[in-house]
């Protein structure tokens, strides 16, 4: 009999929404492995509730060895409850490898759901909310970041980041170098805490907000490309001198670019052309 991974989604910032299942686990479970013990005790201080099993960290710095230590509890038959300081466990937070040797070790692994900043401030952002993939937190290094952004120029999803409010306007700044000064974005500030707010608009305009300083947790939402956006032909010719310097011969990046775009491949080729000879 093999016991039961618990991933516990927590309040990102009203402690209102923690839920009731969240206070039952978290009071039956014989180990909670949280990301920080401090918050966990004053999350439960909160809650009204007492943690009955063993508490145990469980963050970036130690996940790689203590997984095998919260896998034999699982095993052994007991109840593993995670946690991290907001949100969902391994969304951008410890979880996935415990949850990977779990399934791989026959263990029943569920989940209490719980808030999330990325459907929180999709929902928020006023930008179209069908289709969107989450990214995660962008390099620090600037030219990682670069890299990184400049992939994701041409999708055509909304986009959702994590960033650190000091690194808030030099992202927002890459951002429209990769996408466009006039992308539509919402910077979205402290989600359901006392001073939460959400700042709408082109790049530009937030970059100019974002440079005044920023504070809290920060989640930015960004529109897609569009996909019947009209390019012209030094921008095609760009976008096929990008793809060659990545590696892809000339030949197939015309043929990428047309496709990408939904051109004639005639008219990527005759660009091209027209930008190695701009007097003909």
């Amino acid at each position: 009999m093999t016991g039961r991974l618990v991933l516990a989604g927590t309040p990102i910032g009203d402690v209102g929404d923690g839920s009731p299942r969240l206070r039952r686990v978290l009071s039956e479970a014989d180990v909670v492995a949280a990301e920080d013990t401090r918050r966990l005790r004053r999350l439960t201080s909160e809650l009204g509730i007492t943690v009955g099993g063993r508490v145990v960290s469980y963050f970036e710095g130690n996940e790689r060895e203590r997984t095998p230590e919260l896998l034999e509890a699982l095993t052994a038959g007991q109840t593993v409850v995670v946690v991290t300081d907001a949100g969902m466990p391994s969304v951008s937070d410890p979880g996935y490898r415990l949850v990977a040797a779990a399934i791989e070790a026959g263990v029943d692994v569920t989940a209490v759901p719980g808030p999330s900043a990325v459907l929180t401030a999709l929902a928020l952002s006023g930008l179209p909310v069908d289709r969107f993939t989450f990214e995660g937190f962008l390099p620090r290094k600037a030219g990682e970041r670069a890299r990184r952004l400049g992939e994701l120029a041409d999708e055509p999803r909304t986009m959702v980041f994590f960033e650190a409010p000091h690194r808030l306007a030099a992202s927002l700044e890459a951002m429209a170098e990769a996408f466009g000064a006039d992308r539509r974005t919402a910077v979205c500030r402290e989600l359901t805490k006392t001073y939460e707010e959400v700042k709408r608009g082109p790049l530009a305009d937030l970059i100019s907000w974002a440079k005044d300083g920023v504070r809290g947790e920060i989640t930015v939402v960004v529109a897609g490309a569009d996909p019947h956006k009209t390019l012209t032909p030094a921008e095609l010719a760009e976008e096929v001198a990008a793809d060659e310097e990545a590696g892809t011969p000339r030949k197939q990046a015309i043929a990428d670019v047309a496709k990408r775009f939904n051109v004639p491949k005639r008219t990527v080729y005759d660009a091209v052309l027209a930008a190695r000879d701009p007097g003909k």
